[in-house]
């Protein structure tokens, strides 16, 4: 076994353990959409730019794996992912508010409008440092169906965020920006930013189930 593989099978094995906390809560995808104000002013604005840590279209979270939310959300909540708005909303949020938003948001994604794109082979080199992160053992051979719900989507994505999530796994020691996982940073560190770019743009460009759904953000 590769030694990615190996860092795959450890993050599967973490995130399990994050999908049986995730199932402790039962999931209101009704009351979740009571509980969406803090994430619409940012999340239900198409094509919503952040500035921080540097200018990124907000990832889009309508579809997303509601398991996934969660851990992202805990992450946050934790520290474990730092960013200050992230992390002050995260924690906010009761474990059982995450589970209701998370179930919201995937729900969602059931009835929203995808964008539609053709799907197109990826270059060798960019073919190659799939290879080499494997991407495909975690988020699925098309990186639309992960294997676990823990897991993230990660197909059709904005790839601008995608480059800034992925160069936030290779931070260290800064108390804004980073993200700490092991697996994850493990990944990332094997490229340089060129390669992540390049990573991040064929990922972005893939069909995929995700999508940002305008919202009124004085609901």
């Amino acid at each position: 076994m590769t030694s990615m593989l190996k860092l795959a099978a450890r993050f599967a094995l973490a995130f399990g353990l994050v999908s049986a906390l995730v199932s402790a809560h039962a999931q209101n995808a009704d009351a979740g959409a009571k509980k969406v104000s803090q994430c619409i002013g940012c999340h239900g604005i198409p094509g919503y730019q952040a500035s921080f840590p540097e200018v990124h279209k907000v990832p889009m979270i309508t579809g997303q794996n509601a398991k996934y939310i969660v851990a992202s959300l805990t992450a946050y909540k934790k520290g474990d992912r730092k960013h200050p708005t992230m992390r002050g909303i995260a924690t906010s949020m009761s474990e059982q508010d995450m589970a209701d938003v998370a179930a919201y948001y995937e729900r969602q994604g059931a009835s929203a409008s995808v964008k539609t794109v053709a799907a197109r082979e990826p270059s060798a080199d960019v073919a190659a440092l799939l290879t080499k992160g494997a991407c495909a053992s975690c988020h699925g051979a098309d990186l639309n169906k992960p294997i676990d719900p823990s897991y993230p989507k990660i197909a059709g994505q904005h790839a601008d965020f995608l480059y800034v999530a992925l160069k936030a796994y290779q931070t260290e020691g800064n108390p804004q920006v980073g993200r700490n996982n092991a697996v994850m940073s493990g990944i990332a560190k094997q490229f340089k930013p060129a390669e992540l770019k390049a990573l991040a743009n064929h990922i972005g460009s893939m069909p995929g189930s995700l999508a940002t759904v305008p919202q009124n953000k004085f609901r």
